[in-house]
């Protein structure tokens, strides 16, 4: 069974998956999802067979580029593209995105690139291994393959409180910490940004949200075995609802930034030549 905790993360049972401590699992049966509030009312289509897909724009469709950025990409002969967010990518005569030091959250559904984005980012020496922070790391450095163990109210606190902990000390030596996890929904991304807040840090929202076909493309291909496509669909469909630009930016984004991928035919290297890190 599936569930979306009040933590902000979907919780896929017995399989591995991140939850905010003390939240409590609201369990979804093929056909109905009951006591539904919050979140969880995100999940109703894809329960009955609706995927929202229709609220966003299609592969390919058009978006009218702005008339100062056009002046702008005419005298310097750049060219640039929209996504379904309206986020702006420029070829690879752009200048790099920079990203100040501080708190850098990514925001996408399982097998979205955020992994193989940060990967890239470490090979190419953009940031250093240890700025990564994944609340899934953490819970198989604590608990190794024991999913029963893993998967409770306690061992959720625990991986949180050193995720937490991890940031914080990061932060405090004025050095970047990259929050890897899912972050779809606002309450994920509370805590984080009230932790950077602590430190007087900036927050980057980096989101991943690529076409759902696009999505289920690259879940089948990674051979993930820990949730089904059915709860890859809902993740974006959540990504859908609370993770849009203008979201982010109210929930206080200093910055927010798409990383381009499949879509635009970029490879995780291409994507992480666009951004800078301090």
């Amino acid at each position: 069974m599936s569930a979306l905790t009040l933590g902000g993360e979907l919780r896929n049972r017995p399989t591995r998956r991140s939850a905010e401590p003390g939240a409590f699992r609201l369990p979804m049966t093929a056909g109905k999802l009951a006591g539904m509030d919050g979140d969880e009312q995100l999940l109703r289509g894809r329960v009955h067979g609706h995927d929202h897909d229709h609220d966003a724009p299609r592969p390919g469709e058009a978006h009218d580029v702005g008339p100062g950025t056009a002046r702008r990409l005419h005298r310097t002969g750049e060219t640039a593209s929209r996504d379904r967010a309206g986020g702006l990518h420029l070829d690879s005569r752009t200048p790099a995105i920079r990203v100040p030091a501080g708190l850098v959250v990514l925001v996408g559904p399982p097998a979205s690139g955020k992994t193989s984005f940060v990967r890239a980012l470490i090979a190419r020496r953009q940031i250093d291994a240890e700025a990564v922070v994944s609340s899934d790391e953490i819970r198989t450095e604590f608990f190794g393959t024991s999913p029963a163990e893993a998967e409770s109210d306690a061992a959720d606190a625990r991986i949180f409180e050193e995720r937490d902990r991890r940031i914080a000390v990061r932060l405090a030596a004025g050095h970047s910490a990259v929050a890897e996890s899912t972050n779809v929904t606002p309450q994920a991304r509370a805590r984080l940004v009230a932790l950077a807040r602590r430190f007087d840090a900036p927050v980057t929202m980096l989101r991943f949200a690529p076409d759902v076909a696009d999505l289920l493309r690259q879940y089948t291909e990674r051979g993930r075995t820990d949730l089904t496509a059915a709860d890859v669909r809902a993740y974006a469909v959540v990504m859908t609802r609370q993770a849009g630009v203008e979201q982010l930016r109210s929930e206080g984004a200093t910055a927010v930034h798409d990383v381009p991928g499949r879509r635009e035919t970029i490879t995780p290297s291409e994507a992480a030549a666009h951004f800078s890190f301090a």
